[in-house]
């Protein structure tokens, strides 16, 4: 049985963020390359069921989303700049979809973990929809922080361990390539 983990043990100067938009494994595979973050962990967010499994996820009745805790030094990557990134790989304007993956557990959310975090995802999103950015509102939720529960091992760097599965071709791919393309100087050496 998974106990959930609330508030990640953060190392002293660090900080978290767990993000939902989409399958956790796009996310993951291109956070694991930005500069200043420290650790990705797939796992579930948001939900009412306790210990949910993969299985009771996709069914999308546990009201969990695939979500990636991010563990990162702001000193390297700012919270901002983890947003940046997040809002340019997934599509925050289709309500609990992503491409494809369709079901609450695919929605776009911020969940966060201080009052600082909240501001800052609202003033981000703020700025974005005065930008007009998107052609649609974006629907993303900023919601606190609950329970976090850490994923199945398999789902953990999926994209790493499985590159030419077709799911990882075709949708994980693209989306690291948008990241390279965009943010070149985030980029890890």
């Amino acid at each position: 049985m998974k106990t959930p983990d609330s508030h990640a043990r953060v190392p002293a100067g660090k900080e978290v963020v767990t993000l939902a938009g989409g399958c956790f494994w796009c996310l993951e595979a291109v956070y694991d390359r930005m500069k200043g973050v420290e650790s990705v962990e797939s796992g579930y967010m948001g939900g009412q069921a306790p210990n949910p499994t993969y299985e009771q996820i996709c069914t999308g009745r546990t009201g969990h989303a695939e979500v990636v805790r991010i563990t990162f030094d702001p000193k390297i990557a700012s919270y901002r700049d983890i947003l940046e990134v997040f809002f340019a790989i997934h599509d925050p304007t289709t309500l609990n979809r992503q491409g494809h993956d369709v079901g609450t557990q695919y929605r776009s959310a911020i969940f966060y973990h201080s009052p600082e975090q909240k501001t800052a995802a609202e003033e981000v999103i703020a700025g974005l929809t005065k930008d007009q950015l998107f052609d649609n509102p974006i629907v993303t939720d900023v919601v606190p922080a609950g329970p976090f529960y850490i994923a199945e091992d398999y789902h953990q760097e999926y994209f790493a361990r499985n590159p030419s599965q077709p799911y990882c071709v075709y949708v994980v791919n693209p989306k690291l390539a948008k990241f390279r393309q965009q943010f070149a100087e985030k980029l890890k050496k």
